[in-house]
């Protein structure tokens, strides 16, 4: 269920113009869904998908310890693959599969690091 939400995420992210730097980027035991780019920004997207109304909203794991370990890959991310002068942010991307049809809620710049 995961991957077809990060893929649902992905092709959003395309047919808006972004480019897919990345996807399942892994830092050690962590990881990015995915990593995209328009415009200079460098987005860091936790994707979250549900499949059914239980369980709360999708985008509501994305709690403080789940945050940090976003920002621990994104920081090895910039190391890694960084450029001068770009933005970097954290967006989310809930992709909620009930009733069979995808819908998407992006949140640009859904929280700042160490908040």
């Amino acid at each position: 269920m995961g991957r077809r939400g990060e893929a649902v995420a992905a092709d959003y992210l395309r047919e808006r113009g972004w480019v897919l730097l990345a996807r399942n980027f892994r830092a050690g035991p962590k990881e990015l869904d995915l990593v995209a780019a328009r415009g200079g920004v460098v987005a860091f997207v936790e994707v979250k998908t549900r499949s059914s109304a239980t369980g709360g909203t999708p985008l509501e794991p994305i709690r403080a310890l789940k945050r940090r370990a976003v920002e621990a890959a994104a920081r090895r991310w910039i190391h890694e693959h960084g450029k001068p002068g770009a933005t970097y942010r954290f967006d989310a991307i809930a992709v909620d599969m009930t009733g069979g049809t995808a819908r998407i809620e992006h949140i640009p710049d859904a929280w700042r690091p160490g908040a």
